[in-house]
């Protein structure tokens, strides 16, 4: 007997679940669907545990895409304030970190437990550790295989996330999904991701590794200003996160470290204070230890402040401020925080979320060509775009 819904939804992540909780608080008969043993499972893992769950700031112009319009109607309609209500509605503790970024005081799981308790509340059924297979188009909506039998529904919501985190279950189902219903797909590459270098460079920074440094980092007309960190494969940090979305293959970066330091001025200042201090330990004054000395090694400047020129100290101050990289790749999907590119948001009402030419076909999340900065703005993109789909199925 093959058992019929209003909407099945494919995916308990956020977008997934805060989809089928609406629909349901609607009166829909809401199935949800996932291969995983438990929901939520990149929720769990974010903001070191905490969940990042929204940035207060989050606006358009915090997201990539190919049409730059497309995130407006949700974000719109449903806002980070929205979300910090039902957040505060089931009295989770929460606290403001820097830009604007919000997390749980105590765990992400939290933020878990909430959306299970609104979906059974709306009396969402929740199908865990399911092989989902074919995916048909009937006559009245869709059929699901599955290998407990099929199920149907009116409406069909694909919320199966993008390539990232392939640990944590990611397939690129949503794609293919898209494919099979002759929806363009757009080019997908990891976003928010550590960088590699290359051997040489690599093995001349790796007394470097561990250490954290305020910068701003540069790409064309595109800067972030946050933390860098020197790892064993490369740099990464949330500077480093956030120009990744926007690096490519053969591109260099701009690092500015500390932004926020006149360091030439401070060179001299040190030079006509104590002339006899060396030149690392005149740098270490602004810079961590280790990255002084590295600085003063790769200049080869030996010796005391007071045998340094002019010269020599506006080129050392720009190695630190002015430092031109090219990373010779990223860490990839096993890393990345999400998916960039993906469903040409081009083929989708941005409104509702479905599929222009196949009415009751909905996607929503990661998997669409929507792609925010780090610091919650994917997760309110998430809550945003499954809001107004939960609305319109």
């Amino acid at each position: 007997m093959t058992r019929r819904f209003d909407v099945v939804v494919l995916g308990a992540g956020a977008a997934g679940m805060m989809c089928a909780m609406r629909a349901g608080q609607r009166g829909r008969s809401v199935l949800v669907l996932d291969h995983a043993k438990a929901p939520g499972e990149k929720i769990r893992i974010s903001g070191g545990g905490r969940c990042n769950f929204t940035n207060i700031h989050a606006g358009p112009a915090n997201y990539i895409s190919g049409n730059r319009h497309f995130a407006k109607s949700a974000l719109a309609r449903y806002t980070p304030r929205d979300f910090l209500n039902l957040v505060e509605k089931h009295r989770i503790p929460w606290h403001e970190k820097t830009l604007g970024q919000l997390f749980c005081d105590d765990s992400a799981k939290d933020i878990i437990r909430m959306l299970l308790s609104e979906m059974q509340a709306a009396g969402v059924s929740l199908w865990l550790q399911q092989s989902i297979g074919a995916v048909d188009k009937t006559e009245s909506g869709f059929r699901i295989h599955l290998d407990s039998g099929p199920v149907e529904a009116d409406h069909l919501v694909v919320a199966t996330g993008g390539k990232s985190i392939p640990k944590m279950g990611a397939t690129g189902l949503a794609y293919r999904i898209a494919e099979q219903f002759d929806l363009p797909v757009t080019e997908t590459r990891p976003a928010l991701v550590p960088l590699t270098l290359e051997p040489v460079l690599l093995e001349k920074l790796a007394p470097l590794s561990g250490i954290s440094v305020e910068a701003e980092v540069r790409h064309g007309k595109t800067a972030f200003r946050e933390a860098l960190l020197f790892t064993h494969r490369g740099l990464s940090g949330p500077a480093i996160l956030q120009i990744s979305s926007f690096w490519r293959e053969g591109d260099a970066i701009t690092l500015v470290l500390e932004p926020g330091v006149d360091i030439l001025a401070r060179l001299k200042q040190a030079r006509k204070e104590n002339g006899r201090q060396a030149v690392q330990t005149a740098l270490g004054e602004s810079l961590p230890r280790r990255l002084a000395q590295f600085f003063a090694e790769e200049k080869g400047l030996p010796g005391h402040m007071a045998d340094q020129s002019d010269k020599v100290l506006v080129s050392l101050s720009a190695a630190v401020q002015q430092w031109v990289v090219k990373p010779a790749g990223s860490e990839g999907y096993r890393t990345a925080e999400v998916t960039l590119g993906g469903i040409d948001v081009g083929a989708i009402d941005s409104r509702t979320m479905q599929a222009k030419t196949v009415p009751g076909l909905y996607f929503i999340g990661e998997c669409l060509d929507v792609t925010g900065w780090l610091g919650g703005y994917n997760f309110q993109w998430a809550w945003a775009c499954g809001h107004v789909c939960g609305e319109s199925v």
